[in-house]
């Protein structure tokens, strides 16, 4: 079926990212793979590329752009051909939405032209260890100093994608101790037999931390099972200052700025597992029709045949999900629970179809200098970051009034 998600301003993107993938990528992949990163450099490239500055206003150096499709183009032409742009993901999806909502005029154009050149690369910090998806019980605290001029940070985070090479990390830390509510009635009356409820969610800000301020550290870089080339890291704080001009948003508002971009960032990576799967396919398609056992191309046999078929109408579906996210999206018609619905489907589909594909190669699917074993690899934390696949279906199940 022809797809109409995209124009062709789109298509012409997509055309200028396949090529760059194929001279600026491919060639040195291994070599990321090996070093566990993205060198620094290839940031600058990005940069010049205009990649980072794809949603950033004109008056900042960049494009204007308003649409999240430009993501999804850059997201499904690096599955295609089996790499990644290391931890640049974070920087521009994840990262650049609260510079371009909460941040002050100030700021913008202290952060966003380095931003767009990629001579500041950013990072953001919610998870510690222990805390995993419970964002409310972070421990990371940061205490206003008496003068009102600065914060000191204290604490630890994990799991930090882009936490090795950025260069300014947002860091969602602990300003005021969880409040006390009082538990109500249906009615709004005060209940004796019930206890306060404690808000959790409140007293958590966000600072925009430079990473060569004193007391800052970058701990262990994270060997993870998939996506080798981005630079995943534990990070510490240790009597860190930061200025209140380096504040994010409003004190204490942190959580509800969190939320505010989940849906954006579950459609990414929805967007992610649909590319997969459908790169997984293409792989596999290629692969049996070359490869011969007893004497016969393995796209001969009738279970080679119906396994493939049945991949195909998997991401044919996977596409059309996806594609109907991306224009509510634009819309601004995103739900969360829209958002929550796509990212549990594709993934979780995605992982059926990648493992249905590396079985088609056999032995050598198993071996990394196949692109099928890094693609599955990489796909199994879909269905755990941005919120896991349980938590995708709570929200959905709340959404049903259930």
């Amino acid at each position: 079926m022809r797809r109409t998600v995209f124009n062709e301003d789109h298509e012409a993107f997509r055309e200028t990212i396949r090529a760059f993938i194929a001279a600026e990528v491919v060639p040195v992949y291994d070599e990321w793979m090996q070093a566990g990163q993205a060198p620094r450099d290839f940031y600058k490239k990005l940069g010049e590329l205009g990649v980072f500055g794809i949603e950033v206003p004109e008056e900042y150096g960049g494009a204007g752009e308003t649409s999240f499709k430009f993501n999804a183009v850059i997201t499904e032409e690096c599955a295609r051909a089996g790499v990644s742009f290391g931890g640049s993901g974070v920087h521009t999806a994840l990262c650049l939405p609260y510079f371009l909502k909460y941040a002050t005029e100030e700021q913008k154009r202290r952060w966003l032209p380095p931003f767009v050149s990629g001579d500041m690369m950013t990072a953001i910090a919610m998870t510690e260890p222990g805390t995993g998806s419970d964002l409310a019980g972070m421990k990371t605290t940061a205490k206003l100093s008496e003068d009102g001029t600065h914060y000191v940070l204290n604490g630890a985070k994990t799991f930090i994608t882009g936490g090795v090479l950025a260069d300014r990390v947002i860091v969602c830390a602990r300003t005021a101790p969880p409040t006390r509510r009082p538990a109500t009635t249906p009615d709004g009356l005060r209940s004796a037999q019930e206890a306060p409820r404690e808000d959790r969610r409140g007293g958590i800000t966000l600072l925009v931390v430079d990473t060569t301020s004193e007391g800052y550290a970058v701990g262990r870089k994270l060997d993870k099972l998939g996506l080798k080339t981005s630079d995943t890291a534990e990070l510490s704080f240790t009597d860190v200052k930061v200025t209140v001009e380096d504040r994010l948003g409003e004190e204490g508002k942190a959580f509800s700025y969190l939320g505010q971009n989940l849906p954006q960032e579950r459609l990414g990576i929805a967007v992610s597992a649909y590319a997969q799967a459908a790169a997984a396919v293409r792989f596999a398609t290629e692969y049996v029709q070359e490869r011969e056992v007893f004497g016969k191309s393995v796209a001969s046999f009738q279970n080679t045949k119906f396994v493939l078929a049945d991949c195909k109408a998997e991401v044919d579906a996977m596409q059309a999900v996806v594609d109907r996210a991306l224009d509510a999206h634009d819309a601004g018609e995103l739900t969360p629970a829209d958002a929550a619905s796509a990212k549990l489907f594709t993934t979780e589909r995605a992982a059926v179809v990648i493992d249905k594909c590396l079985q088609l190669h056999g032995g050598y699917g198993y071996m990394q200098e196949y692109p099928i074993s890094r693609l599955y690899a990489d796909t199994r934390v879909t269905r755990i970051y941005g919120g896991t696949s349980e938590v995708m279906r709570s929200i959905i199940a709340k959404s049903m009034g259930l």
